[in-house]
């Protein structure tokens, strides 16, 4: 691999190689790292559905039950961490 300079191209030395090359480990693990963040503050936007006194029906309650354990599930999504939109629980 080579990058250009101000004296022309010349070729990446080892410690640039070797950053070239962690690039797409490092790209994964924050990719992780947002979608943890994301499916995190998804389930702490709906903890109220679980409270005892929240106003819904157990019918209700049993549809954010559902979409909570699916958001706990996603590390485990054959996609993960390259989730699509559709990979993604949908609220009740």
């Amino acid at each position: 691999m080579y990058k250009a300079t101000p004296e022309g191209t010349v070729a990446l030395n080892q410690e640039e190689l070797d950053h070239v090359k962690s690039l797409p480990s490092l790209l994964q693990q924050h990719l992780t790292n947002i979608n943890r963040d994301t499916r995190n503050q998804l389930l702490s936007d709906s903890d109220w559905t679980q409270i005892p006194d929240s106003a819904l029906t157990d019918e209700a309650k049993a549809l954010w039950v559902t979409y909570r354990t699916a958001l706990r599930d996603l590390p485990a999504h054959e996609n993960w961490p390259n989730l699509e939109d559709a990979d993604w629980p949908t609220k009740p």
